[in-house]
């Protein structure tokens, strides 16, 4: 009988890029970004320093990749649903947004923890400043966006699509530092209900305060 084969153990230089990446974010989710150390990623991610060197060079490499990786990750999502073809409408794309914002793809614990941790350092690193604020910039026009588009459908004359899309950028910070902090009291889908009321009250024609059922 043939043994199974084993797992070659040379991988695309993408493939061991991805798993250091993920293990760093377990990493800082788990001992914070001072804790998270090379040997602590390479151990993590079942491979060695010399390949962790290999494709970062240092933790600070490492480090800034996985925020960029996130960041991209996180637009990436979002463009998906604001400028796609599977919502075609703005109240399918406002209750897929709400969706995607707590959802298992945004809203886990490990990747609150490692927004939170690089957003606590981003004062004083330029370079984590910079990749947090385009992401920030760049989420929030989508949103200005997609919310003014809601309001020219609606004809709100008073409403103001900016200030609706800060508001639901700072109750969503908040909401997922709600839960980091206390997971047994504060659920996604509490979360999402918190958000939900907030978008129904000011777009009440694009998105209702009861869950749709699925």
């Amino acid at each position: 009988m043939n043994s199974p084969a084993k797992a070659p153990r040379v991988q695309p230089p993408e493939v061991r890029r991805e798993q250091l990446i993920s293990a760093t974010m377990k990493s800082i989710a788990r001992n914070g970004l001072s804790g998270t150390t090379m040997a602590e990623v390479t151990k993590e991610a079942g491979l060695s320093l010399g390949i962790a060197n290999l494709h970062f060079k240092s933790k600070e490499k490492l480090l800034i990749e996985t925020l960029t990786h996130m960041t991209g990750e996180y637009h990436d999502g979002q463009q998906e649903i604001l400028e796609g073809g599977r919502y075609p409408t703005v109240a399918e794309k406002i209750e897929a947004l709400l969706q995607f914002d707590f959802s298992s793809r945004v809203a886990t614990r490990d990747k609150i923890a490692v927004w939170f941790a690089f957003w606590g350092e981003a004062k004083s690193r330029p370079t984590y400043q910079r990749i947090c604020r385009d992401i920030d910039i760049r989420a929030e026009k989508s949103l200005s966006n997609l919310f003014q588009k809601a309001i020219d459908e609606a004809g709100y004359k008073h409403a103001s699509a900016a200030t609706l899309a800060n508001g639901y950028t700072a109750l969503s910070n908040g909401l997922w530092l709600n839960l980091l902090l206390s997971p047994k009291q504060s659920k996604r889908k509490q979360a999402r209900q918190v958000a939900r009321d907030y978008l129904a009250s000011a777009l009440p024609e694009h998105i209702s305060a009861v869950e749709p059922t699925k």
